[in-house]
Protein backbone atom coordinates (compact mmCIF):
# COMPACT_ATOMS: atom_id res chain seq x y z
CA UNK A 1 0.00 0.00 0.00
CA UNK A 2 1.25 3.33 -0.32
CA UNK A 3 -0.64 6.79 0.76
CA UNK A 4 0.73 10.45 0.87
CA UNK A 5 0.38 13.98 0.64
CA UNK A 6 0.79 15.26 -2.57
CA UNK A 7 0.59 19.20 -3.13
CA UNK A 8 0.03 21.04 -5.98
CA UNK A 9 1.87 24.64 -6.71
CA UNK A 10 2.16 27.08 -9.22
CA UNK A 11 1.72 30.89 -10.18
CA UNK A 12 -1.93 32.13 -10.85
CA UNK A 13 -3.87 30.38 -13.85
CA UNK A 14 -1.18 27.70 -14.05
CA UNK A 15 -4.31 25.18 -13.69
CA UNK A 16 -3.62 23.87 -10.37
CA UNK A 17 -7.68 23.19 -9.91
CA UNK A 18 -8.32 22.16 -13.56
CA UNK A 19 -5.64 19.18 -12.70
CA UNK A 20 -7.04 18.40 -9.79
CA UNK A 21 -10.58 18.32 -10.93
CA UNK A 22 -9.77 15.97 -13.70
CA UNK A 23 -7.52 13.73 -11.50
CA UNK A 24 -10.25 13.45 -9.15
CA UNK A 25 -12.89 13.29 -12.04
CA UNK A 26 -15.20 15.34 -10.21
CA UNK A 27 -15.55 19.15 -9.89
CA UNK A 28 -13.71 19.86 -6.18
CA UNK A 29 -12.18 23.28 -7.11
CA UNK A 30 -14.27 26.01 -8.62
CA UNK A 31 -12.13 27.29 -12.14
CA UNK A 32 -12.03 31.09 -13.68
CA UNK A 33 -10.25 32.63 -16.12
CA UNK A 34 -9.67 35.21 -13.89
CA UNK A 35 -6.57 34.80 -11.18
CA UNK A 36 -6.69 34.32 -7.62
CA UNK A 37 -9.79 32.18 -7.98
CA UNK A 38 -8.67 29.70 -5.36
CA UNK A 39 -8.50 30.51 -1.65
CA UNK A 40 -7.96 27.64 -0.25
CA UNK A 41 -6.57 24.13 0.40
CA UNK A 42 -8.20 22.07 -0.71
CA UNK A 43 -7.65 18.86 0.09
CA UNK A 44 -9.23 15.18 -2.40
CA UNK A 45 -8.73 11.38 -1.99
CA UNK A 46 -7.26 9.90 -4.85
CA UNK A 47 -8.36 5.88 -4.10
CA UNK A 48 -7.11 3.32 -6.26
CA UNK A 49 -6.34 -0.70 -5.83
CA UNK A 50 -2.77 0.07 -3.44
CA UNK A 51 -3.06 3.38 -2.91
CA UNK A 52 -3.85 6.34 -1.70
CA UNK A 53 -3.26 10.04 -3.01
CA UNK A 54 -4.05 13.07 -1.08
CA UNK A 55 -4.37 15.98 -3.24
CA UNK A 56 -3.71 19.59 -2.14
CA UNK A 57 -5.08 22.31 -4.25
CA UNK A 58 -3.38 25.71 -3.53
CA UNK A 59 -4.00 29.36 -4.06
CA UNK A 60 -1.59 31.03 -6.67
CA UNK A 61 1.74 32.05 -5.32
CA UNK A 62 1.45 35.84 -4.76
CA UNK A 63 2.69 38.52 -3.05
CA UNK A 64 0.33 39.66 -0.21
CA UNK A 65 -1.40 42.66 -0.53
CA UNK A 66 -3.86 42.07 2.42
CA UNK A 67 -4.56 39.83 5.30
CA UNK A 68 -6.58 37.77 3.00
CA UNK A 69 -4.00 36.96 0.83
CA UNK A 70 -1.98 36.35 3.49
CA UNK A 71 -4.22 33.44 4.97
CA UNK A 72 -4.23 32.25 1.18
CA UNK A 73 -0.13 31.72 1.12
CA UNK A 74 -0.40 30.18 4.88
CA UNK A 75 -2.70 27.46 2.88
CA UNK A 76 0.42 27.12 0.73
CA UNK A 77 3.16 26.72 3.65
CA UNK A 78 0.74 24.39 5.22
CA UNK A 79 0.61 22.49 2.00
CA UNK A 80 4.30 22.78 2.27
CA UNK A 81 4.69 21.20 5.68
CA UNK A 82 3.42 17.91 5.32
CA UNK A 83 4.02 17.07 1.49
CA UNK A 84 5.29 14.19 0.06
CA UNK A 85 5.08 14.96 -3.01
CA UNK A 86 5.44 18.18 -4.96
CA UNK A 87 3.71 18.96 -8.41
CA UNK A 88 4.69 21.88 -9.58
CA UNK A 89 2.69 23.13 -12.55
CA UNK A 90 3.28 25.43 -15.10
CA UNK A 91 1.73 27.24 -18.38
CA UNK A 92 4.47 26.08 -21.01
CA UNK A 93 3.06 29.25 -22.90
CA UNK A 94 4.94 31.37 -20.22
CA UNK A 95 8.69 32.29 -19.57
CA UNK A 96 9.88 29.42 -17.53
CA UNK A 97 11.74 31.90 -15.12
CA UNK A 98 8.56 33.03 -13.92
CA UNK A 99 7.40 29.79 -12.60
CA UNK A 100 11.33 29.03 -12.19
CA UNK A 101 11.39 31.29 -9.41
CA UNK A 102 8.08 30.36 -7.94
CA UNK A 103 9.41 26.52 -7.49
CA UNK A 104 12.94 27.65 -6.45
CA UNK A 105 11.45 29.72 -3.26
CA UNK A 106 9.40 27.10 -2.19
CA UNK A 107 12.51 25.67 -1.16
CA UNK A 108 11.26 22.02 -1.51
CA UNK A 109 12.49 19.27 0.93
CA UNK A 110 10.42 16.62 -1.60
CA UNK A 111 10.96 15.10 -4.63
CA UNK A 112 8.99 16.99 -7.52
CA UNK A 113 7.36 16.69 -10.73
CA UNK A 114 7.40 19.48 -13.11
CA UNK A 115 4.06 19.68 -15.04
CA UNK A 116 3.87 21.25 -18.65
CA UNK A 117 0.96 22.45 -18.53
CA UNK A 118 -1.00 23.37 -21.98
CA UNK A 119 1.45 21.96 -24.26
CA UNK A 120 -1.63 21.01 -26.85
CA UNK A 121 -1.80 25.10 -26.95
CA UNK A 122 1.96 25.55 -28.07
CA UNK A 123 4.76 24.18 -31.27
CA UNK A 124 6.22 21.12 -29.99
CA UNK A 125 9.63 22.57 -30.49
CA UNK A 126 8.32 24.85 -28.25
CA UNK A 127 7.68 22.94 -25.59
CA UNK A 128 10.60 20.98 -26.01
CA UNK A 129 12.46 24.13 -24.85
CA UNK A 130 10.64 24.67 -21.38
CA UNK A 131 11.19 21.43 -21.04
CA UNK A 132 15.23 21.72 -21.23
CA UNK A 133 15.36 24.09 -19.03
CA UNK A 134 13.24 23.02 -16.28
CA UNK A 135 14.99 19.31 -16.39
CA UNK A 136 18.46 21.44 -15.58
CA UNK A 137 16.97 22.90 -12.48
CA UNK A 138 17.62 20.63 -9.30
CA UNK A 139 14.62 20.69 -7.70
CA UNK A 140 12.82 18.84 -10.92
CA UNK A 141 13.23 15.07 -10.58
CA UNK A 142 11.09 14.12 -13.43
CA UNK A 143 8.83 15.83 -15.73
CA UNK A 144 5.69 15.35 -17.90
CA UNK A 145 4.13 17.53 -20.32
CA UNK A 146 0.02 17.42 -19.95
CA UNK A 147 -3.22 19.77 -21.10
CA UNK A 148 -5.47 19.55 -17.58
CA UNK A 149 -7.88 20.77 -19.53
CA UNK A 150 -7.93 18.21 -22.44
CA UNK A 151 -6.09 15.34 -21.32
CA UNK A 152 -8.22 11.75 -20.83
CA UNK A 153 -5.49 9.60 -19.94
CA UNK A 154 -3.48 9.83 -16.25
CA UNK A 155 -2.03 7.13 -16.07
CA UNK A 156 0.90 8.22 -17.13
CA UNK A 157 1.17 10.85 -14.46
CA UNK A 158 -0.35 8.69 -11.92
CA UNK A 159 2.48 6.21 -12.43
CA UNK A 160 4.95 8.98 -11.77
CA UNK A 161 3.12 9.99 -8.34
CA UNK A 162 3.01 6.30 -7.01
CA UNK A 163 6.80 5.99 -8.15
CA UNK A 164 7.87 9.07 -5.43
CA UNK A 165 4.64 7.89 -2.77
CA UNK A 166 5.63 6.40 0.04
CA UNK A 167 4.67 3.12 1.62
CA UNK A 168 1.91 3.72 4.31
CA UNK A 169 -2.00 3.15 5.57
CA UNK A 170 -4.15 5.54 3.68
CA UNK A 171 -5.02 8.51 5.68
CA UNK A 172 -8.44 8.50 5.03
CA UNK A 173 -11.54 6.01 4.35
CA UNK A 174 -11.62 5.15 0.62
CA UNK A 175 -15.45 5.87 0.66
CA UNK A 176 -14.47 9.19 1.59
CA UNK A 177 -13.50 11.84 -1.15
CA UNK A 178 -12.37 14.98 0.81
CA UNK A 179 -12.49 16.37 4.26
CA UNK A 180 -14.23 19.60 3.30
CA UNK A 181 -18.22 20.05 4.12
CA UNK A 182 -20.66 20.03 1.56
CA UNK A 183 -21.66 23.35 2.38
CA UNK A 184 -18.64 25.00 1.73
CA UNK A 185 -18.38 23.38 -2.20
CA UNK A 186 -21.95 24.90 -2.21
CA UNK A 187 -20.42 28.20 -1.53
CA UNK A 188 -17.96 28.07 -3.93
CA UNK A 189 -19.97 27.67 -6.64
CA UNK A 190 -21.89 30.66 -5.74
CA UNK A 191 -18.03 32.12 -5.73
CA UNK A 192 -17.78 30.97 -9.23
CA UNK A 193 -20.48 32.52 -10.66
CA UNK A 194 -19.74 36.01 -9.12
CA UNK A 195 -16.53 35.60 -11.21
CA UNK A 196 -18.30 34.76 -14.20
CA UNK A 197 -20.74 37.16 -14.41
CA UNK A 198 -19.16 40.28 -12.85
CA UNK A 199 -16.17 42.11 -13.86
CA UNK A 200 -13.29 44.40 -12.15
CA UNK A 201 -13.06 44.65 -8.83
CA UNK A 202 -16.31 42.58 -8.01
CA UNK A 203 -14.93 39.00 -7.53
CA UNK A 204 -12.02 40.01 -6.22
CA UNK A 205 -13.79 41.84 -2.95
CA UNK A 206 -16.49 39.41 -2.33
CA UNK A 207 -16.72 36.37 -0.52
CA UNK A 208 -19.46 33.86 -0.19
CA UNK A 209 -20.12 32.18 3.27
CA UNK A 210 -23.12 29.27 3.83
CA UNK A 211 -24.96 30.57 6.88
CA UNK A 212 -27.89 28.00 6.69
CA UNK A 213 -27.54 24.44 5.08
CA UNK A 214 -30.33 21.90 5.42
CA UNK A 215 -31.45 18.33 3.83
CA UNK A 216 -34.57 17.87 3.34
CA UNK A 217 -36.55 14.95 1.94
CA UNK A 218 -37.42 16.29 -1.30
CA UNK A 219 -35.21 19.16 -1.47
CA UNK A 220 -31.85 20.34 0.09
CA UNK A 221 -32.37 24.13 1.20
CA UNK A 222 -29.06 26.68 1.29
CA UNK A 223 -29.33 30.07 2.85
CA UNK A 224 -25.88 32.22 1.66
CA UNK A 225 -24.42 35.49 2.44
CA UNK A 226 -22.60 37.72 -0.55
CA UNK A 227 -20.26 39.25 1.39
CA UNK A 228 -19.02 42.95 -0.37
CA UNK A 229 -17.21 45.99 0.88
CA UNK A 230 -19.13 49.03 -0.60
CA UNK A 231 -22.78 49.61 -1.21
CA UNK A 232 -22.08 50.58 -4.70
CA UNK A 233 -20.78 46.96 -4.91
CA UNK A 234 -24.11 45.66 -3.42
CA UNK A 235 -25.96 47.44 -6.32
CA UNK A 236 -24.28 45.53 -8.59
CA UNK A 237 -24.39 42.22 -7.31
CA UNK A 238 -28.46 42.80 -6.73
CA UNK A 239 -28.77 44.62 -10.71
CA UNK A 240 -31.98 46.69 -11.45
CA UNK A 241 -34.42 45.74 -10.26
CA UNK A 242 -32.44 42.62 -8.55
CA UNK A 243 -32.08 41.35 -11.94
CA UNK A 244 -28.41 40.01 -11.52
CA UNK A 245 -28.65 38.43 -8.52
CA UNK A 246 -31.83 36.51 -9.60
CA UNK A 247 -29.50 35.34 -12.74
CA UNK A 248 -27.13 34.54 -9.82
CA UNK A 249 -29.25 32.72 -7.92
CA UNK A 250 -30.70 30.58 -10.82
CA UNK A 251 -26.97 29.23 -12.19
CA UNK A 252 -26.01 28.54 -8.94
CA UNK A 253 -28.39 26.68 -8.25
CA UNK A 254 -28.26 24.55 -11.42
CA UNK A 255 -24.69 24.05 -10.74
CA UNK A 256 -24.93 23.09 -6.65
CA UNK A 257 -27.73 20.75 -7.86
CA UNK A 258 -25.69 19.10 -10.43
CA UNK A 259 -22.87 18.86 -7.62
CA UNK A 260 -25.33 17.40 -4.71
CA UNK A 261 -27.49 15.20 -7.31
CA UNK A 262 -30.50 16.89 -5.52
CA UNK A 263 -33.10 19.52 -6.12
CA UNK A 264 -32.05 22.55 -4.39
CA UNK A 265 -33.76 25.45 -2.45
CA UNK A 266 -30.94 28.95 -2.62
CA UNK A 267 -31.50 31.91 -0.72
CA UNK A 268 -28.84 34.23 -1.76
CA UNK A 269 -28.76 37.71 0.75
CA UNK A 270 -25.84 40.70 0.37
CA UNK A 271 -24.39 41.74 3.03
CA UNK A 272 -21.64 45.17 3.26
CA UNK A 273 -18.48 44.67 5.69
CA UNK A 274 -15.86 47.19 4.95
CA UNK A 275 -12.19 46.28 4.24
CA UNK A 276 -13.45 42.83 5.09
CA UNK A 277 -10.26 41.18 3.52
CA UNK A 278 -8.02 42.93 6.18
CA UNK A 279 -10.42 42.01 9.29
CA UNK A 280 -8.85 39.35 11.09
CA UNK A 281 -12.38 38.92 12.99
CA UNK A 282 -14.26 38.80 9.52
CA UNK A 283 -11.95 36.65 7.75
CA UNK A 284 -12.17 33.57 10.83
CA UNK A 285 -16.25 34.28 10.78
CA UNK A 286 -15.53 33.79 6.69
CA UNK A 287 -13.89 30.60 7.29
CA UNK A 288 -10.26 31.57 6.13
CA UNK A 289 -8.53 29.74 8.75
CA UNK A 290 -5.93 31.14 11.51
Amino acid sequence: MKSGFVSIFGRPNAGKSTLLNALMGEKLAIISPKVQTTRHRIRAFLNGEGYQAILSDTPGIIKPEYKLHEKMMRAVKSSLEDADLALLITDVRDKPELSHDVFQALRLKVPAVVLLNKCDKVKPEEAAKAEAFFRAQPYCKDLIRISAATQTEWKPLLDLILKYLPEGDAFFPDDEMTDLPTRFFCGEMVRERIYTLFEDEIPYQTTVVVTDFKEKTSLVKITAEIVVQRESQKAIILGEGGKMIRRLGTESRQAIEAFLGSKVFLELFVKVRPKWRDNELHLREYGYGA
